[in-house]
């Protein structure tokens, strides 16, 4: 008996989060370490069947179909691999990942990211979610996906797909703007209004220290319209304010942004924050952005909502004590 003995034909079911997908996808997504050449001629001499017909690298796949899975497809990874750089790092992100989860379910995970950790890579950024997202890719090899990005400098809510189909819905309920995004914020000054919406158009400006958005005119070309509503929660006498924000658009740094228009920069915002020589920063107070995002409501991809509530990152905290600040009086409002 040869050594193969226990390689068989099999079949596969599509789930519904793969309808539409290309057949070459589905057997990368499944079987990672089927090479492409090798995927090509299991098409071309027919072993791969799709409810029993031929299929070919283009042919879109439709929930609840059957997939031959003929021997040889390389089906399973060995459980025996052994331990890299690369998987002990992994490990690391996955226990990292693991200590933000808020909520998580079989098709969406919703993290608590720490201020100072990048969402996707860049210049300089050696460690970001997306990539320690790596750590979680499921038992068919998929990698949960973003579905939103906030500042590398902001804490809080982040919302990842876990599957192709939840990944489409998700993003589509961000823009579509069926999603209710909360946000604190520690500012400078006190707003002249309690309340309000702020009404602009943005747009990005390469700078040294990178790019920046700035406040411009309608019609301004590459410009973008930016929507904010804010309220006042508590007040440090004329010095200090906390904001509860909430972006009606979703334009880069537009809640930083809109809190310079207003005459409040974020305090310990790298970018929006104007040194003032008659203002002193307080004691006590760290220098970092203190803005979190602190809850979403946003329909899950089955039906239903998804309500979640990150408490504040440690320098928040720190400040909100130093200040008399209680997370009660956001019920207030």
């Amino acid at each position: 008996m040869s050594g193969q003995g226990s390689a068989k034909v099999e079949q596969k079911d599509v789930d519904a989060d793969e309808a539409g997908m290309r057949v070459d996808r589905w057997f990368k997504l499944h079987y990672p370490d089927l090479a492409f050449g090798a995927l090509q001629k299991l098409l071309r001499t027919g072993q791969v069947r799709i409810d029993g017909k031929r299929a070919k690298s283009d042919t879109r796949l439709e929930a609840g179909q059957s997939v031959r899975i003929p021997p040889g497809a390389g089906g399973t990874r060995s459980s025996g691999a052994p331990l890299t750089a690369r998987t002990m790092r992994n490990a690391s992100d996955g226990e990292a990942l693991r200590k933000m989860i808020l909520y998580e379910d079989r098709k969406v995970l919703v993290l608590n990211k720490p201020a100072g950790l990048a969402v996707q890579g860049g210049s300089g950024v050696t460690r970001h979610i997306d990539g320690m997202l790596e750590a979680f890719r499921n038992q068919k090899g998929e990698k949960p996906r973003l579905v939103h990005r906030i500042d590398r400098d902001t804490s809080g809510i982040l919302v990842i797909a876990r599957t192709r189909g939840a990944a489409q819905r998700l993003t589509a309920a961000f823009r579509e703007r069926d999603t209710k995004k909360t946000y604190w914020a520690l500012v400078k000054g006190v707003p002249g209004k309690r309340e309000g919406r702020i009404s602009t158009w943005l747009v990005k400006e390469p700078t040294p220290d990178g790019d920046r958005m700035r406040v411009c005119k309608h019609g301004e070309p590459d410009a973008d319209h930016a929507v904010s509503d804010y309220r006042i929660v508590e007040t440090a006498g004329q010095k200090l304010t906390w904001l509860e924000m909430e972006p009606v658009t979703g334009r880069t740094h537009q809640l930083r942004v809109h809190a310079l228009h207003m005459g409040c920069p974020m305090i310990g915002d790298p970018k929006y924050f104007e040194d003032d020589p008659n203002w002193e920063f307080p004691g006590g107070i760290q220098k970092k952005l203190h803005l979190h995002a602190r809850r979403i409501v946003i329909p899950h991809p089955d039906g239903g909502t998804i309500n979640a509530t990150a408490p504040l990152p440690p320098h928040m905290v720190q400040s909100w004590n130093l200040l008399g600040f209680s997370e009660k009086d956001s019920e207030a409002g």
